[in-house]
């Protein structure tokens, strides 16, 4: 891969994360952060993260053009969770000429919702020769590209179904907010009703991603949510969930094709799930000749997973030809030994 030369926006759990997964890497550099927290500026990484070794010195910045003013290969972007949030962001990098991977989970598969400012991203793209990729564990992997290559050792695909039992404790604020956690019943319902709730946001993008994947024609799509309610207190890095309250969402969605469900999601996702015996696992099974059966116990880290998509997909990123892409654009993604 050579040696490459990023820059960070976003230094809130993924954005660390991410920052202490290329400190293992002596093919990656850390050449600049940018984030808008008035307690991490002007502090270097080594201050944040203690153990820092090799870009420890670099400082946390909150002007995005001053850090972008230097040679960089490419900006991880960890900031968001939509496209329209991250659109600015994209956009300014883009036109600076750089290559941009973003954690915002609609930009796994932009297209879902947003098609138009997607089209913009990758005519952006294209103008300027550079990348865009979004990735992370989920969308990005578990519930979708997996599935997707399971599917490469079948002769007929009758039905998908995707389970998802994950800890929602190694993500940040933003997460916690859209998933409701701490959130009385009554609050959580209020934000419901007024449409003020996210939930898991990616549930179509997977959906979409393996219809295009498999060419096929989604008729209509459905999704739900159901609070989980605590029956403990619960605490977790970034979120709290007392005992009677919101803990996180019971996440469900179909997929009609030809007239019947083809592609069945369930995805129930909390704080601290092992605070009620909770065991977490993602299970894919796909209906058809033959059935395949996979199963994951405990589920594939949620965190650690998001980083690692992240990182291990900058070579094929640099590689790549310039535009939009998404991960069943590019070649499969693997972990990258230095």
């Amino acid at each position: 891969m050579g040696h490459t030369r990023v820059v960070l926006w976003g230094f809130g759990a993924m954005g660390q994360g991410i920052a202490k997964m290329i400190d293992l890497k002596d093919s990656i550099e850390i050449v600049g952060i940018c984030d808008t927290n008035p307690q991490l500026q002007n502090k270097p990484i080594g201050e944040i993260l203690t153990d820092f070794k090799h870009d420890a010195d670099v400082l946390i910045n909150k002007n995005i053009d001053e850090v972008l003013n230097q040679d960089v290969d490419l900006v991880l972007v960890a900031t968001d969770s939509f496209v329209k949030d991250t659109f600015s962001k994209i956009e300014k990098i883009v036109k600076k000429g750089i290559n941009v991977i973003s954690t915002a989970e609609e930009m796994a598969y932009p297209y879902a919702n947003e098609s138009d400012l997607a089209t913009k991203i990758d005519n952006l793209a294209l103008e300027n020769g550079v990348t865009v990729l979004g990735t992370g564990i989920n969308p990005g992997f578990v519930m979708d590209l997996l599935p997707i290559f399971m599917t490469a050792s079948m002769e007929r695909i009758e039905k998908i179904e995707i389970t998802r039992i994950n800890s929602l404790s190694p993500f940040g604020k933003t997460v916690m907010e859209e998933q409701g956690v701490g959130l009385s019943v009554e609050e959580f319902q209020n934000k419901i009703n007024n449409n003020e709730l996210a939930g898991h946001v990616g549930f179509k993008e997977s959906v979409y991603m393996i219809a295009d994947a498999l060419d096929l024609k989604i008729e209509d799509f459905k999704q739900g949510m159901e609070p989980i309610i605590t029956q403990v207190d619960r605490k977790s890095a970034y979120g709290e969930a007392l005992k009677g309250s919101v803990a996180g969402i019971n996440m469900t969605a179909e997929a009609i094709v030809e007239g019947k469900p083809f592609i069945i999601m369930n995805h129930p996702q909390q704080i601290e799930p092992d605070a009620e015996g909770i065991e977490t696992g993602d299970y894919v099974t796909i209906h058809g000749s033959p059935e395949i059966k996979l199963s994951i116990q405990p589920e594939i880290e949620g965190g650690i997973g998001t980083v690692a998509l992240c990182v291990n997909s900058i070579p094929n990123v640099l590689k790549a030809e310039p535009g939009l892409k998404t991960m069943i654009d590019l070649p499969v993604p693997h972990s990258i030994s230095r």
